[in-house]
């Protein structure tokens, strides 16, 4: 078992207790922010009301992990920026190996999982499968048994460490277990623990990869992926559920269940079908001038472009960039691959020119969806859970130093529409 990074750890939280202890006792009554009536009516967006330090989205910089941009990382492995994420550096080599050996010798899937799995109805959704799977798993959790013990409140993050490694090392697994089974690709194919976590994830897959370029995006894949800070749906939720000392098993599987929403995690398999959808509408590859009439006839009827604007975001989605990057080197002449590249040049200037667009620039999942549809991966129903097997890499940091500073339960005081109306009447 790894001892590194449990140890890196150990001696980094008395600091970090002391300092958050420090700040709230000297600073606790200064205000930071306020709320208007606009927030509460738009789901909370832009109050500040969480602590989340593996993670920060700025307006004008885009995912920032521990103070490094995300387009320095993308040549990382997704076990470094785990290690990262918890501690605030990168590994060494030595740290790194230790962590990855950790996950081999974890990564033994209990059989009943199996069981469940295959015994759901055919036709039920991949993000279906994956939430139960990582859920039925929870008679594991080695957090639920020391709590049940009594365990001291300034250890409780050590099992909830244990917990979310014993996921993260079997995710990858589970995950192309579902692939295949659901989508009829032949038997699993046993993990080689000679491979990295995503390499290894990429050949359970069963993808062709002749040339190695599929493992190379799936590596990126699940860096980009990996964490967004803390208030958007899949990492609240994961924290909320968490805050009440629920076992990591129940908070991720939570966490997937609203990643699994068309406003979240499904969004990259929108935009890819409107790229297809598009194509389809014109009948062959589009010239520039043929996309820019598409989509300007779609905004004037009052359409989206799907993929561009962000909830965040006032810049280009740095994400993006790095699939649009590696689509570039990779296949450039790629048909589908090529009409992201023609929106990158066209929509910006059309929603501008608008004005239906705070952010006229697009996100990561304008190009994502198209990455995975180039090495035959055009399974839209799994996209979600690619994506949720990186994003447990954040889910399990945010959870592990969430309990690590012994985080308060999570209970937002809610008004009714009646209190509104007379915060309205006094003026």
């Amino acid at each position: 078992m790894s001892k590194l990074l449990k140890e890196k750890l150990s001696t980094q939280i008395p600091a970090l207790r002391e300092e958050a202890k420090s700040i709230a006792k000297n600073h606790g009554s200064k205000v930071i922010g306020e709320v208007a009536i606009e927030q509460l009516y738009g789901g909370m967006r832009g109050i500040k009301g969480l602590i989340c330090d593996t993670s920060e989205v700025g307006l004008q910089t885009g995912l920032v992990i521990r103070g490094i941009p995300i387009l320095e990382l993308t040549e990382k492995l997704p076990e470094e920026i785990f290690y990262l994420l918890l501690t605030g550096s990168l590994p060494n080599a030595e740290e790194l190996n230790d962590l990855q050996n950790d996950l081999h010798s974890r990564s033994e899937v209990p059989a009943y999982v199996w069981d469940v799995l295959n015994a759901m109805p055919v036709d039920s959704h991949p993000m279906a499968m994956f939430s139960t799977a990582i859920n039925c798993m929870e008679k594991e959790s080695e957090f639920r048994t020391a709590y049940n013990k009594g365990i001291s409140k300034d250890k409780i993050w050590e099992p909830m460490y244990e917990d979310c490694l014993n996921i993260i090392a079997r995710v990858p697994q589970i995950a192309a277990f579902i692939y295949r089974k659901k989508f009829n690709k032949g038997d699993m194919i046993p993990p080689d623990h000679n491979l990295d976590w995503a390499g290894n994830f990429a050949m359970m897959l069963g993808i062709d990869d002749k040339d190695g370029t599929f493992s190379k995006l799936m590596r990126l894949y699940l860096v980009l992926h990996s964490d967004h800070e803390g208030g958007n749906v899949s990492a609240f939720t994961c924290l909320v559920i968490s805050s009440a000392l629920s076992d990591a098993y129940y908070s991720i599987s939570g966490a997937l269940n609203g990643l699994a929403g068309p406003l979240h995690g499904l969004a990259n398999q929108d935009c890819l079908k409107f790229i297809l959808k598009m194509r389809d509408d014109i009948g062959h590859s589009p010239t520039d001038d043929e996309v820019r009439k598409y989509c300007k006839n779609l905004l004037d009827s009052g359409g989206l472009v799907v993929g561009y604007g962000h909830a965040v975001l006032r810049i280009t989605d740095p994400r993006f960039t790095a699939f649009l990057d590696f689509g570039n080197k990779n296949f450039p002449d790629d048909g589908v691959f090529k009409m992201v590249a023609q929106l990158f040049e066209i929509v910006p200037d059309l929603l501008k020119e608008q004005g239906k667009a705070k952010d006229p620039w697009p996100n990561v999942d304008a190009a994502s969806g198209s990455t995975l549809y180039h090495y035959g991966l055009k399974e839209y129903d799994f996209y979600t859970v690619l994506f949720g097997v990186s994003r447990i890499l954040g889910f399990s940091s945010q959870m592990i130093v969430a309990r690590a500073m012994g985080s308060s339960l999570i209970r937002p005081k809610s008004v009714t529409t009646d209190w509104i109306k007379k915060e309205i009447a006094k003026g």
